[in-house]
């Protein structure tokens, strides 16, 4: 498959760019003839697998997706008829390009989640599932509605994780930037002023210019330091799994931010289990599809030693609660909900109460964050005036008049 950057004209005359896979030249044109776009320029990529390109996909574009398919199937309209309606319309020209892709596949005889199949970076393997078990059990409209109400679940929690990042990341620029001017244009002018009144400097005071003296000489390695230790951790984390499954341990112990991201992950996880297993999918093909989308590996597997468990004949409440990673709120949940025969209610009591909760954790947060980097911002600035102010106090009061 290639990959083509292109330049087009639509019917209004108005230029369009953007890019495109195809075999050759010729479905290119016929793939943006589709689009009503008339090819004017292209550059050709030769790549191996499918990629999203300079523009990306965003979960705006897939809610979108699944909304309209949702209105489309719901009201009886053939499937390729709500696709090609969605080609037309769809803003993001990339977006029309996959769209375009899955018509083709329809209608060279694949099913509308084996043409997903063929988009793994878009459409990801729980996504096609469900995909694959609405159109096995005719609900294809209803899965359509769980997943866009999934999708704006996520993109609401990641909004309400930004804005709770944002404040501290920007209060910690100012403090660095504030910290960096003091250290290397205020404090060297009164070093040398300090240093001449002669006497035993303060401790703190001597930290102050070694710090001063080492942000002038190093500031290059000081500033390239968390850079490189970031590109060393990525690297570790991606080459060794025993590092990997340390660190998303580390990660559900932080303070403040861990037990909020346990919450998260789970709640992400019975969101999802109860979804696929409404939808029709075993029990075991839930929790397989869950190992790959919980993103946390001690999560994972926990997973996978509570699928194994149930295959060997253990009851879903017994088996989750011999990993010793899910809290008792969801081990109680799954054996009410296997009593009841009602497995996908029960979890979908429990994503309410994470949900809620998480949101109730993460406003606690921010609240707390706020205070904490203006204290330090305070402590960094009384030090420095401390420093610089104590020796020149201390020689002031020594003078006789």
């Amino acid at each position: 498959m290639t990959s083509f950057s292109y330049s087009a004209i639509d019917a209004r005359g108005k230029k369009q760019k953007g890019s495109m896979d195809a075999a050759n030249l010729p479905e290119l044109e016929l793939r943006l003839k589709r689009m009503d776009l008339d090819l004017i320029d292209y550059k050709e990529h030769v790549e191996k697998t499918f990629s999203v390109g300079k523009v990306k996909i965003t979960r705006k574009d897939l809610i979108n997706f699944c909304f309209h398919m949702e209105q489309m199937t719901g009201a009886g309209v053939p499937i390729l008829e709500g696709l090609t309606d969605l080609r037309d319309t769809a803003d993001n020209l990339r977006f029309r390009s996959v769209v375009a892709d899955l018509i083709e596949n329809i209608e060279g005889g694949l099913q509308l989640s084996e043409a997903m199949d063929r988009h793994p970076q878009i459409f990801d393997r729980a996504f096609t599932s469900l995909i694959t078990a609405g159109e096995k059990t005719g609900r294809i409209s209803e899965v359509f509605k769980n997943l866009s109400d999934n999708l704006k679940w996520q993109d609401e929690l990641s909004s309400q994780s930004k804005r709770v990042l944002m404040y501290p990341a920007f209060v910690s620029v100012i403090v660095i930037s504030v910290t960096f001017a003091l250290m290397i244009f205020l404090v060297p002018q009164l070093t040398g002023f300090i240093k001449n009144m002669g006497g035993e400097l303060p401790l703190h005071t001597k930290i102050l210019i070694f710090t001063s003296d080492l942000l002038i000489h190093y500031w290059y390695l000081i500033l390239s330091i968390p850079f490189a230790l970031f590109v060393v951790i990525k690297l570790v984390l991606k080459n060794s799994p025993n590092a990997r499954f340390r660190a998303d341990g580390y990660k559900l112990k932080i303070w403040l931010i861990g037990p909020v991201l346990h919450k998260i992950i789970l709640s992400r996880f019975v969101t999802f289990f109860a979804l696929m297993y409404e939808s029709g999918i075993t029990i075991l093909d839930c929790i397989r599809l869950c190992e790959e989308i919980v993103d946390n590996q001690v999560i994972a597997a926990g997973l996978r030693r509570a699928r194994d468990l149930i295959s060997e004949g253990q009851s879903v409440a017994i088996a989750f609660e011999s990993t010793d990673v899910f809290p008792p709120l969801v081990i109680r949940m799954l054996k009410i909900g296997e009593a009841t025969g009602s497995l996908d209610s029960a979890l979908r009591n429990v994503s309410y109460f994470y949900n809620r909760e998480i949101k109730e954790m993460i406003e606690k947060i921010q609240a707390m964050i706020e205070p904490m980097m203006t204290v330090v911002l305070g402590l960094i600035l009384g030090w420095i005036m401390m420093s610089v102010m104590g020796p020149i106090y201390d020689t002031v009061s020594k003078l006789k008049f």
